[in-house]
């Protein structure tokens, strides 16, 4: 299971977000923010509610109680870099039967190697 300071870092990095902006967002310097995800600053529960929002995910979900976030599920909105779900759906569709078969074993490998 991954540590909330992890948990935290990774979906701020999936949505390309840079740490000034979730500490703008929390009210709180760049410099905590940042010890809270490395992990030199214990992060409070009201920060743990407030990137819940900020996020759209649940509290749960933060804290390690709840693996099943889907991720961003608005097809339109950027997902990783200027790439979209819908771009990463559109291409996925143009595979042939047999590569698509191979794309999900090769997420499946990756999904076991966390």
């Amino acid at each position: 299971m991954k540590e909330l300071r992890m948990v935290i870092r990774d979906l701020r990095e999936d949505s390309d977000i840079k740490q000034k902006t979730v500490a703008e967002y929390l009210g709180v310097s760049q410099q905590t923010y940042s010890n809270y995800e490395n992990g030199h600053r214990e992060i409070p529960i009201w920060v743990v509610v407030k990137l819940s929002k900020y996020y759209k995910v649940s509290t749960d979900y933060l804290l390690g109680a709840d693996t099943g976030y889907l991720g961003n599920t608005n097809l339109n909105g950027k997902y990783l870099g200027d790439t979209t779900m819908h771009d990463v759906v559109y291409d996925l569709q143009k595979l042939n039967v047999k590569d698509r078969r191979d794309l999900l074993k090769y997420i499946k490998f990756l999904k076991n190697t966390d």
